[in-house]
This record gives C-alpha cells, sequence and structure tokens, in this order.
C-alpha cells in the first residue's frame, strides 16, 4: 500500500513535470494520470509479467499508458471541454486523444518507470524474489 502510494506521488509528479520541460504547461489531470501510469506499470510489469523480456514489458507500459491518456482525454477533453491536448493533427490518432507517435514514445518512457519501481524496493531493501525453502 505505501509503495503505492509512493509511486503514485511520484508518476504525479514526473508526468506533469515531462510536460511542463516539453510544451510549456501542464495539467492536474495529467498528474492522476502519470499516478495512475506508474502504479499499474509496477503492478503488472514487476507482478504477473516480471520475467518477461524488457520489450514486452515495454509494450505492456505503453499500452497502460496510451489507455490512461485515452480514458484521460475522454474525460478531460471530450466530456469536460477542457482541451489540454488534441493529437488530432498527429498520424493514426484515435479521437485526437492518443496516436501512434506518443504510443511508441511511452514504449521507451517505460523503461524509466520500471527503473523507478526497482529503486523503491533498493531503498526499502525488499528482495527481487523470496525463496521458499523446501
Amino acid at each position: 500500500m505505501k509503495k503505492d502510494a509512493v509511486l503514485f506521488a511520484t508518476g504525479g509528479i514526473i508526468y506533469p513535470a515531462l510536460e511542463i520541460a516539453s510544451r510549456g504547461y501542464s495539467d492536474v489531470s495529467m498528474s492522476i494520470a502519470g499516478g495512475v501510469c506508474l502504479c499499474l506499470i509496477n503492478r503488472f510489469c514487476n507482478g504477473p509479467f516480471k520475467k518477461k523480456s524488457l520489450s514486452f514489458k515495454c509494450c505492456v507500459g505503453s499500452g497502460i499508458i496510451t489507455s490512461v491518456e485515452f480514458l484521460t482525454g475522454i474525460v478531460v477533453n471530450v466530456l469536460l471541454k477542457q482541451n489540454v491536448w488534441d493529437y488530432s493533427n498527429l498520424p493514426l490518432n484515435v479521437l485526437g486523444q492518443v496516436c501512434l507517435p506518443f504510443s511508441i514514445l511511452w514504449f521507451f518512457i517505460t523503461i524509466p518507470a520500471l527503473g523507478l519501481c526497482g529503486l523503491y524496493d533498493k531503498i526499502k531493501g525488499i528482495p527481487h524474489r523470496k525463496r521458499i525453502a523446501k
């Protein structure tokens, strides 16, 4: 539970910080989305997919981030009409909320996200795998 709170806060700070660095502004919804994304990446990539390849985990991470971005976009941009972002001018977009170029970027962003999840375990001294005595 504490790890989820720390990861949520970390994602909630880093994601909007990346947006501010790249385009000069962000929105509070991006803090929520960033926190959710980092928690879900940890839950899946360090859970049932822990033994899968890095490329597989990056595909999962990209799918998670793209899905969260789409759902956030539908609520924030379409329903609430906040117009935080619009990918309509980018190739292979869906309703202007997600697009292939950013999904590819999320593939690579998953690598440092996994590093952040692992860093928590290292700081807390949590072993990567518990061995069961036979």
